[in-house]
């Protein structure tokens, strides 16, 4: 049995030079994984919500077809794009709904998955898009660290694989930026 994970870097060189018969197989193979993200984006949004898995992964990978100038480097780095993707596709939707319904109000999503232990912390999903355009300002690898961890559902060890850094150290970014978070957050 061939090993998935070499697959896709393999599929994701031979998308890098040009073979379009590789996306198609790419999807093929990540389909699974890519609904795995998208139904974890989706549980932070509210209950009522009218954008399915499916309509988020083909728009997310309608986005990342889109994206020339990426060199796919590994599955890791794959995903990692493709989570970043989603939670644009879905604060993108939010910008719009907000704009349409009720005088712009934004969606409020919970940030339970950062307050283990606590009480939820409701916020908009507009402020958090804006908060992490700000931590990216601030510190790009925290950024990534929150959008991996919380958008991705990727573990401190995924996570560091994709980011080419320590356990150790992706587990002290999401402490910090955790707390960081919630502060602006008004958690």
């Amino acid at each position: 049995m061939s090993d998935p994970s070499g697959d896709v870097t393999e599929l994701l060189e031979a998308w890098n030079r040009g073979d379009e018969g590789a996306e198609s197989t790419l999807l093929a193979l990540v389909y699974a994984e890519l609904r795995g993200l998208a139904i974890g984006h989706l549980r932070t949004e509210r209950s009522d919500h009218t954008l399915e898995p499916a309509a988020l992964i083909h728009e997310a990978y309608l986005r990342l077809v889109d994206q020339s100038r990426i060199e796919w480097q590994n599955r890791h780095h794959f995903f990692g794009i493709a989570s970043r993707m989603m939670r644009r596709v879905l604060t993108d939707y939010a910008r719009r709904r907000g704009r349409v319904k009720r005088g712009g109000e934004w969606v409020r999503v919970s940030l339970e998955a950062v307050t283990t232990g606590k009480k939820p912390v409701i916020f908009e999903i507009g402020r958090l898009d804006h908060a992490l355009v700000e931590l990216r300002d601030l510190d790009e690898r925290k950024a990534s660290v929150v959008e991996l961890r919380f958008f991705g559902g990727m573990t401190i060890e995924e996570a560091a694989a994709f980011l080419g850094c320590s356990s150790a150290t992706v587990r002290r970014d999401w402490t910090v930026t955790k707390a960081w978070l919630l502060d602006k957050l008004g958690g």
